[in-house]
């Protein structure tokens, strides 16, 4: 098989991505220490059509050398505002109507596999912190928390991955392209 050529690959302009339609899906990144992380997330976002992204608290914003090493320019095409405090930001979701999934290991989680996103409906997902995942008072403000099922011995993954996963899960199920 011949692998394909960046022109193959027909990619749009920023201009071109931002004025297509976007999935009814919001991300928001609760205290994510690693810039990397942080790109990386941006540049799922831009593969997926996500709507926008939610940098909150001690998380990086655009413009940043190391944001840029990951995302590879996908700050630029994916909205994105900034939260001093991830619980005013879910606040305004819900306001705003959308239904707020925290990504955690909780007792009443609900399997990724098994959560079906209503068609019609906007969700926001909560990717939490590295070490101490999403803060306590945005699990208790959500409307799910959704857990990717592991079965190592660390049942732990790095943010973006599961983050890509999650992202990837929703895209599916909404229909995106």
């Amino acid at each position: 098989m011949e692998k394909k050529t960046i022109w193959d690959l027909q990619r749009d302009s920023v201009e071109e991505y931002k004025g297509k339609g976007k999935l009814p899906l919001v991300i928001v990144l609760d205290n994510v220490r690693s810039l990397n992380n942080v790109g990386s997330v941006f540049r799922t976002c831009d593969a997926f059509l996500v709507e926008k992204i939610m940098l909150c608290g001690i998380t990086a914003t655009p413009p940043s050398a190391e944001i840029h090493k990951t995302a590879l320019g996908a700050e630029d095409s994916v909205a994105w505002e900034y939260y001093a405090s991830t619980d005013e930001c879910v606040d305004r979701l819900k306001a705003g109507g959308y239904i707020v999934c925290s990504l955690e290991q909780v007792k009443e989680s609900v399997a990724l596999q098994d959560f079906v996103p209503e068609q019609g409906r906007a969700y926001a997902i909560v990717f939490g912190n590295e070490v101490n995942g999403v803060e306590q008072s945005v699990v208790d403000k959500s409307d799910y928390c959704i857990e990717i099922p592991q079965c190592g011995t660390k049942h732990s993954l790095n943010v973006s991955v599961s983050g890509g996963i999650a992202i990837w899960h929703f895209f599916k199920a909404m229909g995106g392209c």
